[in-house]
């Protein structure tokens, strides 16, 4: 490995780790990391078949060393394992808490288990990769950086995704008080994206109206200047976490957003129950089901709204490998 000093870039020869990695914005971040410099990446995720179809795509476009790893981060004994087995293969520097769920449904239509399901995979998922990889983190001679993916939804409750948005708000609140008490040495970027076209909207989990959930959130989520093109996106998030910045927020929204709760928090609430009188009420069967198990909405307008809005999104699934279904969801 080349020493330290002769590195050129933040991120050169160094080895990186990316929970929830085999699919949507892990992928593309594993993808920035080699891109950007870095010699070894792991990838981490719960679907053996789903990682190996990502580590192909990976090898295919990079030139850095692919390494899977199947790994629950909810279980806090796998997470350690998964640690120290990657520190003893190659090394440790870079970590990236990525790993998620998103669940899409009116209050009325979500249970308890919904809200556990979303704070143990999205909330713990990030505790367990941040105090396992501390330990290594801090003997990197490079440094350890450690990055966190949150999300606008951590700044502000989202309707209709409020699961998701407090499993995130406390992964905004854990960045935070990382970055404080991490230790000499290592950085902690908090991250928080806007709409990302991922094409996450097949593996996202709808709830209520399914069908018409599927069809604003797809819509929305890949509507042109209203979201992010996710590889840019990704790029800008590797950048950030090689140059060791604290908060990285994302989108122009996402920004307009986060400011406008923080300055008038009260009204921004009022206008986010506008909003949740306008989305579809908890009508329909019961349960969740992902967005490839929904049907088109059943009025032309919103069907050629949903087809206009997710065209990019829907160009994201591939290079996403987002096309089979799986457990998780990367944010």
């Amino acid at each position: 490995m080349t020493r330290p000093g002769s590195r050129t870039r933040p991120l050169d020869d160094l080895s990186a780790l990316v929970t929830g990695g085999s699919r949507g914005l892990g992928l593309l971040l594993a993808e920035q990391l080699a891109a950007q410099g870095a010699a070894t990446v792991t990838i981490a995720a719960r679907d053996r078949d789903e990682l190996e179809r990502a580590a192909e795509l990976l090898r295919e476009r990079t030139s850095a060393t692919i390494r899977v790893a199947v790994c629950d981060v909810r279980e806090r004994a796998t997470v350690r394992e998964l640690m120290r087995t990657t520190h003893e293969a190659c090394g440790l520097d870079v970590v990236i808490a990525n790993a998620g769920v998103i669940q899409v449904a009116p209050l009325a239509a979500v249970a308890a288990e919904q809200f556990q399901d979303a704070m143990g995979t999205i909330f713990e998922g990030a505790l367990h990769t941040s105090l396992e990889a501390l330990p290594y983190l801090r003997q990197s001679p490079a440094g350890g950086r450690l990055a966190l993916i949150g999300s606008v939804g951590g700044l502000l409750a989202v309707p209709h995704l409020l699961p998701y948005s407090c499993a995130k708000a406390a992964v905004g609140s854990l960045a935070e008080g990382l970055h404080a008490e991490a230790g000499p040495g290592v950085s902690v970027t908090a991250v928080h994206p806007g709409l990302m076209r991922t094409g996450s909207h097949l593996q996202a989990e709808f709830g209520g109206d399914a069908d018409r959930e599927f069809g604003w959130f797809s819509a929305l989520a890949g509507a042109p200047v209203v979201s992010m093109d996710a590889r840019r996106a990704a790029a800008r998030v590797v950048r950030a976490v090689g140059h060791r910045r604290t908060r990285l927020v994302l989108t122009p929204m996402a920004r307009a957003a986060g400011l406008a709760h923080g300055l008038a928090p009260a009204l921004t609430t009022k206008l986010t129950t506008l909003v949740a009188k306008a989305l579809p009420e908890a009508s329909g069967p019961g349960g969740l089901r992902q967005g490839h198990q929904a049907g088109e909405p059943a009025h032309p307008v919103a069907r050629k709204l949903r087809t206009w809005g997710s065209k990019l999104n829907d160009r994201a699934v591939g290079p996403g490998n987002q096309r089979r279904p799986g457990p998780t969801t990367s944010a």
